[in-house]
């Protein structure tokens, strides 16, 4: 009997969690994907369309907020319950803009958000992972945490500025490093992954529509690109910045 692999993706409802949640799904009947949502109605609704497209696989909708320690704890709690085990986390719920009307809170709130939380939640998730025997962890994070193009003039976002963002996934990118070079005694690895441009809510509704009249894909590349990780295709990468045309970026 093949057993089943346990993927959770965190900011499953829209975006580029919500395609990556169908692409794996779809991928196998042997993997099921269970969607963090930090929004019951808002998963449910993203859930139930997904369902709609019938794929080999299975999914399940989470409660989770991943800034909050409560509910990292109940969602622990219940993944151990239901499933005992964890082989994959994909880290990819995050914020563009914040909430917070001055700009040290908007600093640290996109930090917290993009980078600590993710930590403290795969930490919390450590158990599960040891109890996979191929446990892997993706951190969705973005060239704009790339310190080497932020000083680059030749790069097309250098001069792009989005310093609460940037520092955010320069901070992801550290704590995938040493999620990577700390988890490798008990076999698990860690990808920094860039899904590149894509048309999602992050930064807005307005900012969404702009990228879709441009023609931008809504998530789908990106899902390819998180599931050939998945899939083992990119091993060899492990540990590294990567982007999901193939290439990496630099550090």
């Amino acid at each position: 009997m093949v057993e089943r692999k346990i993927i959770l993706v965190t900011g499953a409802n829209a975006g580029i969690g919500f395609e990556t949640s169908y692409a794996l799904a779809a991928a196998s009947p042997t993997h099921h994907v269970i969607m963090g949502c930090r929004s019951l109605a808002k998963g449910q609704k993203a859930l139930t369309d997904l369902e709609a497209r019938k794929p080999a696989g299975t999914l399940s909708l989470l409660e989770l907020d991943i800034t909050n320690d409560t509910s990292i704890t109940s969602a622990v709690e219940k993944i151990m319950n239901d499933y005992g085990i964890l082989d994959v986390l994909i880290n990819n719920a995050g914020i563009g803009l914040t909430t917070a009307k001055d700009y040290r809170g908007s600093i640290l709130e996109t930090i917290n958000t993009n980078a600590v939380s993710a930590l403290i939640l795969t930490e919390a998730l450590l158990p599960l992972l040891k109890k996979s025997n191929d446990p892997r962890i993706i951190n969705v994070t973005s060239g704009l945490g790339s310190i080497a193009d932020r000083l680059d003039p030749s790069s097309d976002s250098c001069g792009l500025p989005y310093e609460a963002y940037r520092m955010s996934k320069a901070a992801l990118n550290m704590a995938t490093a040493c999620m990577h070079a700390k988890y490798q005694s008990f076999g698990a690895r860690a990808w920094a992954y860039c899904p590149g441009f894509v048309a999602t809510n992050l930064i807005g509704e307005e900012e969404r529509v702009r990228r879709e009249a441009l023609g931008v894909d809504g998530g789908e590349k990106s899902a390819k690109g998180i599931l050939e990780i998945v899939r083992g295709e990119r091993d060899h990468e492990a540990g590294l910045f990567v982007r999901r045309d193939g290439g990496r970026w630099e550090w």
